[in-house]
């Protein structure tokens, strides 16, 4: 059985797909990228603002489906530039408690949709 997960507290989907599916007891979210979801503008003045935004909507997200970070099992974070990497992660580890955090795996690519500089997706478990 599977529930499509939608909140207005994240940004609405821009394509053919939802925000999240719970699947039994395990979430699968789409990426996030730092779209506002209130004025569904995009927030990039500088990567950590950028990151803080994708977060946020990562976390309205999992609360439209009882959870939480700490629910957290897996994590994808696709970035357009590596040397980022530690700006990215010090906003992204103020989210998640280091004992608990999820396992994770951070890919650089060509391009991202609006040509964002980050995207990240998350697996949940209940």
């Amino acid at each position: 059985m599977k529930k499509i997960i939608y909140t207005d507290k994240a940004p609405a989907p821009i394509g053919p797909y939802n925000q999240a599916v719970l699947a039994g007891n395990t979430l699968y979210t789409s990426g996030q990228i730092a779209l506002n979801p209130v004025t569904m503008e995009l927030v990039t003045e500088t990567i950590e603002i950028e990151t803080k935004q994708v977060m946020e909507n990562m976390k309205a997200v999992l609360e439209a489906a009882g959870m939480t970070f700490e629910n957290v099992i897996k994590s994808t974070i696709f970035i357009m530039n590596m040397g980022d990497f530690s700006r990215i992660n010090g906003v992204y580890e103020t989210y998640f408690d280091e004992k608990t955090a999820p396992a994770r795996e951070t890919v650089q690519v060509a391009c991202l949709p609006k040509n964002v500089n980050i995207e990240i997706s998350m697996i949940a478990v209940l």
